[in-house]
C-alpha cells in the first residue's frame, strides 16, 4: 500500500527565515534593542499562526527568489513540524520581552541567545529541535493541528 506523497515545502523560505532571525536578534543584542526581539517575536508568532502573512517568508517569495537572489529548494516535507519549531520561537521571544519589560534584561538576552542558536544549528547543521519535539510529541499520541502553508 502507497503512503500518500508529503507536500513540499520551500527549504530556502525556511532558511532565509532562520537567517532573519538569527541575524535580527543579534543585531537587536549588538546595538542593545530590546524593541527589535519584540518585533521579531511578533513576525514570528504572526507567521505561524498564518503563514502566508509570514513576513520573511514574504521577503523571500515577492523579491528575494523573483530577483534571482535566492533559488527555491522544494522538498517533500510537512510544514507542521517547522511551523511548531516557530512557534516555539516565538513563546521564547515573548517571554524574552516580557523579562525585558519586567527590568530583567538578562533574562530576556539569554532566552534571545536560545532562539538564535537553535536557529543557528538548524541552518548550519540541518537539526531542528523544534521539529523535533513535535515528532516526539506526535509518537506520544499528541497530534497538533496547525496551519498549512503553500
Amino acid at each position: 500500500m502507497n503512503q500518500p506523497q508529503k507536500p513540499f515545502v520551500d527549504h530556502t523560505a525556511l532558511k532565509f527565515n532562520q537567517a532573519a532571525i538569527i541575524t535580527l536578534n543579534i543585531l537587536a543584542f549588538l546595538l542593545d534593542r530590546p524593541w527589535l526581539v519584540t518585533f521579531v517575536a511578533l513576525v514570528m508568532l504572526v507567521g505561524t499562526l498564518h503563514p502566508p502573512a509570514s513576513l520573511f517568508k514574504q521577503i523571500y517569495a515577492r523579491i528575494l527568489k523573483p530577483a534571482g537572489l535566492l533559488k527555491p529548494d522544494p522538498q517533500h516535507d510537512e510544514p507542521q513540524p517547522h511551523l511548531f519549531a516557530q512557534g516555539l520561537g516565538a513563546i521564547f521571544l515573548i517571554l524574552a520581552t516580557v523579562a525585558f519589560l519586567a527590568g530583567v534584561p538578562l533574562l530576556g538576552w539569554i532566552l534571545t541567545a536560545v532562539v538564535v542558536l537553535l536557529a543557528a544549528v538548524n541552518l548550519f547543521l540541518g537539526f531542528c529541535l523544534g521539529c523535533f519535539i513535535f515528532y516526539q510529541l506526535a509518537r506520544r499520541g499528541i497530534r497538533l493541528q496547525l496551519p498549512q502553508w503553500s
